[in-house]
């Protein structure tokens, strides 16, 4: 792994982005982008993660966070694994999916240094970007909640259900409680 992937300061809050391995459109079911935000806020609640911004799109997971316990690595790899089984669990239980497609495809993506033993959900990097400045915090936000807009989902950020941009608009409440007054 890169230098510059890792998380540097153990205080720090940082900007991540996890992908679905071959970029699937798992998020497309709102069975799976619900259990990310179930996953996101039990992280909030109970293991000390603060969210200041999220955007969950069709393949991918944007994130602004910070680990209050100093321990975002630890955070995002137990994230990642729990949300992992979870996500496969309930493909192998929706007969509606196009499980043996995906499971197929899951299984081909692990890769040896995986700890997965049978399928691969997450690709394995993270790109952490540490948060240093209201500025940066700024762009990575407006990057985030821009994401549906450029991909034509949407006309309006707040508008995406899968985001946190209805928590920073006038009178609405996102469908996950964040962290907004950390940087504000």
């Amino acid at each position: 792994m890169s230098r510059k992937y890792k998380f540097h300061n153990p205080e720090g809050a940082y900007f991540i982005t996890f992908s679905v391995v071959g970029w699937i459109d798992l998020f497309t079911r709102m069975v799976y982008a619900d259990l990310i935000i179930g996953s996101l806020d039990y992280c909030r609640k109970n293991k000390g993660m603060s969210i200041f911004g999220y955007c969950i799109m069709p393949s991918h997971i944007h994130l602004i966070f910070r680990a209050e316990e100093g321990n975002p690595s630890d955070l995002i790899r137990d994230f990642k694994g729990f949300t992992s089984r979870k996500l496969l669990r309930e493909i192998k239980e929706n007969s509606q999916e196009s499980r043996d497609w995906l499971l197929k495809m899951f299984e081909t993506s692990k890769t040896s240094i995986s700890g997965a033993n049978k399928n691969q959900l997450w690709q394995h990097h993270n790109n952490p970007l540490e948060i240093w400045s209201l500025s940066v915090f700024k762009q990575k936000l407006d990057y985030i909640h821009d994401n549906p807009i450029k991909a034509g989902f949407v006309d309006n950020s707040w508008d995406w259900r899968y985001s946190s941009a209805k928590n920073y608009a006038d009178d609405f409440h996102g469908i996950l409680e964040i962290d907004v007054n950390y940087w504000l």
